[in-house]
């Protein structure tokens, strides 16, 4: 085929792109905590150095799954806004856990709940649905 006679690639509607954006940052963020988990586990305390390497494992099985989703939804893909989507709404457990905390933690708890909102809602939008489902 040739430039000419090949179709256009489908146009990627503005709120997939946002909730990619949020999902691959939770997926980043979680990512490179397990990362961080793992290399600093040996210099820590030895008695949790098993719990802080099996944690490490873990953080990071839990960020690869968003970074797949959210590139599975950049090639339009439909299975990937199932997990985009859990993840963003994880945002809001996360946030509800923090308001009730002390601290610093309540003031950080409005931007993180307002990301999995848009996270969700971008990721629920009619247009998103159409993009995947033609």
């Amino acid at each position: 085929m040739t430039a000419e006679t090949s179709s256009p690639a489908p146009a990627k509607p503005v709120p997939l792109l946002v909730g990619v954006t949020i999902t691959a940052l939770a997926g980043a963020a979680l990512t490179g905590w397990g990362i961080y988990d793992m290399i600093t586990g040996p210099f820590g305390d030895s008695a949790a150095l098993g719990r802080s390497e099996f944690g490490g494992v873990i953080l990071l099985l839990m960020g690869l799954l968003p970074l797949l989703a959210g590139r599975a939804l950049l090639r339009l893909r439909r299975w990937g806004r199932t997990p985009a989507v859990l993840t963003n709404s994880l945002f809001l457990a996360v946030a509800y856990f923090m308001w009730t905390g002390s601290g610093l933690l309540p003031a950080l708890a409005v931007p993180v709940a307002m990301l999995g909102l848009t996270g969700v809602v971008s990721l629920l939008n009619p247009r998103v649905t159409e993009a995947l489902y033609s």
